[in-house]
């Protein structure tokens, strides 16, 4: 899932690390959030989301991704 975590942490002058210790995960974690090989929690969602002071949908938004939200309307 795309995200704008990299750029969030990079506007504020904060390391992988420094991210991953701050919501206790690694920072292999961290990284593989930014390079879309992990999806992370909702709960790890919510706290990344707490840490830079926004929505979840602003840190991992369906529009970064190219995707529409289901209109339920499949098959009609």
């Amino acid at each position: 899932m795309k995200s704008d975590l990299r750029e969030r942490r990079g506007a504020v002058g904060e390391s992988q690390a420094d991210l991953a210790e701050a919501v206790d995960v690694t920072r292999q974690t961290i990284n593989a959030i930014e390079r879309e090989r992990y999806d992370p929690s909702l709960e790890l969602a919510f706290t990344l989301a707490a840490h830079f002071d926004c929505r979840i949908e602003d840190l991992f938004d369906p529009a970064l991704n190219g995707d529409r939200p289901d209109s339920g309307t499949e098959g009609n």
